[in-house]
């Protein structure tokens, strides 16, 4: 698949320190099935809300696939990752099961969090993921506390805390910033740029576009990344946490992404062209682009990459008839889980 000029140069730009990051035959293949993973399953999500099956908000996450994987690539065991409400995508990235995954958006029994918590409200601590939050931001502070834990238990674990363009502008993630650096707490903020917030483009809503320049106030280094290559993610990933991780604090990417749906399932996204979407989509995809580095390269041909679509194709479907047939939760699970009883 060519790509445009438009695209590449795009591409380019934003690579910072991830422009020429390489990867082997395996490596590559695993992050092409990874974001086909999370690409396939937010498709057939948004069929079931269509459906009524899905209630409540649903955020999908098709087109920004690339930071998840990328920065996934680099964490170690332990390294803890928290998000805002776009969550899908993250929770795969972690090896969160995908039958409970579908199965917490249609709210059974069977879901991560018992069908309690719904799109925006997952956990799984086995898998270093603390949850998608519902408040813009707030998640900015709870990262930024589990940065703090890191640095009392001196445990060499760094905390990977998402958030996006319209959250950049909520006073808690300046206080988050301030104290994070003051106290050298071991944090990445990863900002997902996807240049559009709630429904707002970031020049009409934002002073300094360049969210990665945020933190020069306090003193945070930041740099702005292609979040639609996932080579160029894992590169400034793998830097920034390396930063982190020897003690010298906080550091911040800007992930320069687009999302190809409105805010939301309910949003039509009328404040932006379908010329716009196209374009994006055919000159900047992530996945289209790995899968032309494997094809460049020799590594998987037509036949290849069709196969890996089936088979992801045949985990989703088999998520998604799980969480149909999945159970409800009982009443009483309304009642679990509420507190936590402090030992005697």
């Amino acid at each position: 698949m060519a790509r445009g000029q438009t695209g590449e140069a795009g591409r380019r730009k934003a690579n910072g320190a991830g422009g020429n990051a390489h990867a082997g035959k395996d490596e590559l293949l695993k992050y092409y099935r990874d974001m086909l993973l999370i690409r396939r399953f937010e498709e057939r999500a948004g069929q079931l809300y269509g459906m009524g099956l899905i209630g409540g908000f649903c955020h999908l996450y098709i087109g920004q696939e690339a930071i998840a994987v990328g920065v996934q690539a680099i964490k170690q065991p332990g390294d803890q990752v928290i998000t805002g409400y776009r969550d899908h995508g993250h929770m795969l990235a972690c090896g969160m099961d995908p039958r409970e995954v579908m199965a917490e958006l249609t709210g059974r029994a069977g879901g991560s969090s018992k069908g309690k918590g719904g799109s925006m409200h997952m956990f799984s601590t086995e898998a270093d993921f603390y949850g998608g939050h519902g408040i813009v931001g707030g998640q900015v502070s709870l990262g930024t506390g589990l940065a703090l834990a890191n640095k009392y238990r001196n445990n060499g674990k760094v905390s990977f805390t998402y958030f996006g363009d319209g959250a950049a502008n909520q006073g808690q993630v300046y206080e988050s910033f301030n104290m994070a650096e003051l106290w050298a707490l071991p944090v990445v903020y990863v900002i997902e740029n996807n240049q559009y917030a709630m429904g707002t483009s970031i020049e009409r809503s934002s002073s300094e576009t360049r969210l990665h320049k945020r933190g020069v106030s306090f003193g945070i280094p930041g740099e702005e990344v292609d979040g639609m290559d996932v080579l160029a993610v894992k590169a400034a990933a793998e830097k920034a946490a390396e930063h982190a991780r020897s003690g010298k604090g906080p550091y911040i990417l800007e992930m320069k992404t687009y999302r190809y749906r409105g805010h939301s399932m309910s949003d039509p996204a009328k404040y932006r062209t379908r010329e716009e979407v196209d374009e994006v989509r055919k000159t900047r995809d992530p996945i289209d682009h790995v899968e032309e580095m494997l094809e460049q390269h020799g590594w998987a041909d037509e036949a290849a990459l069709k196969a890996i679509d089936a088979e992801v194709k045949k985990i989703v479907a088999d998520a998604a008839e799980f969480a149909r047939t999945s159970p409800e939760p009982e009443p009483s699970e309304l009642y679990t889980d509420v507190y936590t009883e402090a030992a005697q």
